[in-house]
Parts: C-alpha cells; sequence; structure tokens
C-alpha cells in the first residue's frame, strides 16, 4: 500500500491531492503497470483520499502549495510521516518537500485516464495555452499538439471576455449553451477578438450570442489540435476550462462536423487532473523504486 500526494502549480491556481494505493505492482512479466492490468495482473486500488484547489490571487505559489498541503494532510488525517510520495507538476519544481517532479503532459494524461475510464486523449485547457494530447492505455504521451501563448484559445482570454460582458464564469456555459445565432469571432489574434466583443456589444449583441461564437472559434481550433495530435474514442478534458459546459457543447459539434469519431467528456474535477496524475505516477515510481530496494 503507498500513499502519495500530487501538487499542480499552475499559473492561476494550486491543485492538491492525495491517493492511497493497493496492490500497485508486480514485476515486468505481470501485475499492473501504471494503472493497466497486463498478463493476468490484479487491477489496484485507486482511492482519492483529500483534494482541493486553492487560487492564488497574486500570492507566492510555494506558500500556497505549503498551505494546501497541510489542509489536504488534515483533511486525510494523515501526517506528513503517512505519505510515501510527494510529486510536483506545472510549475511546481521548486516545491522543497516533493520528492519528484513530473512533466504536465505526462499527468495530465494519467489524471484523465483516471477520471474518464478508457480516455485515449487529453485536451488539457488551461488559463494560458490549450494543449492536445494522445497516450496509449499506460498513459504514455504518444504524441501532442499546443497552442501558442498570445493566442485567443486560453482560460485568461475567456475570463477577460466574461468580465467585459458582466457575466460570471459560471453564467458562460448555459448562456452559450441557450444561444441560436452565435457570432463570428476573430480566432488567432487575443486582441482583434477582443475588439471584436466591443464592436458586438456596441451593436446590441446579446451575451450569449458572442460567447457561442467564441466557444465555436475555440472548439475548432481545439479539434485541429486533436487531429494533429492523432487523437480517436475518447478524449477528456482538462485544466480549468474543463467545467465550462459551453465549450465542451461547442467541441461535440464541431467533432461532429467534421465526421471525426470523438466522443469528449469532462468529469466534473478534470481540474484536477495535473494533481491526480502527479500523485498517481508518485506512487507508481515509489512501488517501482521500493521493488529495486532504492525507495
Amino acid at each position: 500500500m503507498t500513499v502519495a500526494a500530487g501538487i499542480d502549480i499552475g499559473s492561476s491556481g494550486v491543485k492538491t491531492a492525495i491517493f492511497r494505493v493497493e496492490n500497485n505492482g508486480g514485476e515486468n512479466n505481470g501485475g499492473e503497470t501504471n494503472g493497466v492490468v497486463t498478463n493476468g495482473g490484479e487491477k489496484p486500488v485507486e482511492t482519492l483520499l483529500a483534494g482541493r484547489v486553492d487560487r492564488l490571487l497574486r500570492r507566492n505559489p510555494l506558500t500556497v502549495a505549503k498551505e494546501a498541503y497541510q489542509a489536504v494532510l488534515e483533511a486525510a488525517g494523515l501526517s506528513a510521516g503517512d505519505v510515501h510520495y510527494v510529486a510536483s507538476t506545472g510549475e511546481g519544481e521548486m516545491i522543497e518537500f516533493r520528492r519528484g517532479h513530473f512533466y504536465t503532459m505526462t499527468t495530465h494524461a494519467r489524471g484523465a485516464r483516471y477520471m474518464v475510464a478508457g480516455a485515449e486523449a487529453a485536451l488539457d485547457v488551461g488559463a494560458l495555452h490549450a494543449r492536445a494530447i494522445h497516450m496509449d492505455p499506460r498513459s504514455k504521451v504518444l504524441q501532442y499538439r499546443m497552442t501558442s501563448q498570445c493566442a485567443s484559445g486560453s482560460g485568461q482570454f475567456l475570463e477577460n471576455i466574461a468580465r467585459y460582458l458582466g457575466v460570471t464564469l459560471e453564467e458562460v456555459g448555459p448562456l452559450s449553451l441557450e444561444a441560436e445565432n452565435p457570432e463570428k469571432i476573430s480566432g488567432i489574434c487575443a486582441v482583434l477578438a477582443e475588439t471584436d466583443v466591443i464592436n458586438f456589444v456596441s451593436r446590441g449583441i446579446p451575451a450569449g450570442n458572442i460567447l457561442r461564437g467564441i466557444h465555436e472559434s475555440m472548439a475548432g481550433r481545439y479539434i485541429r489540435l486533436l487531429k494533429a495530435a492523432g487523437a480517436t474514442g475518447k478524449v477528456a478534458i482538462t485544466g480549468g476550462l474543463s467545467r465550462d459546459t459551453g465549450l465542451v457543447g461547442a467541441l461535440n459539434r464541431t467533432a461532429a462536423d467534421q465526421k471525426m469519431e470523438l466522443e469528449i467528456t469532462a468529469h466534473p474535477e478534470a481540474i484536477m487532473a495535473g494533481a491526480y496524475g502527479a500523485a498517481l505516477w508518485g506512487a507508481f515510481r515509489h512501488e517501482f523504486l521500493a521493488r529495486r530496494g532504492s525507495a
């Protein structure tokens, strides 16, 4: 039995999770390999003990990470000594008490497969960029494609638009889903897209039609990313925009229009994918090291 924690520091928040993993092991010729049964082995039991999301709000990310870790330990009824492995991801390399660090694509792939059984790809949409990740059943990243940081397909861009329209982020998805006449938005440059929005507002265009147009523009770019990465089958949305129902709807409509056989879904806790994946990879690494006597 292994207890492992994952801490994901992003540009706008810190996600922290603790897992207990039982029967996670077996030699290379059988047993469990990173959550996937091989050669008749027994699948491990992966139990989430505690998790939380903390907004940075201009606070020091390392301070927030330390406080969040103590909070999830308390929520799980554990002390630091009960945790076998602490893994970081995202911008968490400077966390002093971490034992290992995993690249973000790796942790989002692992977290996506934990949340959405059978997921073959993940679409990570964060505050500053988006990336499409194609992985195998062991959560190994096969291919990926990523947007540029200055593009208009990011969480920060959508948050700015919502603020300008005078709606909350929680209202964005429902308003978009209810709209019937989406406005065409400039798809690449954030400055041009925001200029479009200003013009639409001055013309009295309803916020829902503007938001649906933005979602369709973003969806078109994301579907191209998924296609370029070789994504097929189930796709799990991760990151901060995973809660945007309007975006999820636009993605599925766009995939259907382009005759792509994709089933795009978002788990309710998909924002935690990086932290979940870091913890699960940490448990796997601890078991790997323990079998070789170096844990």
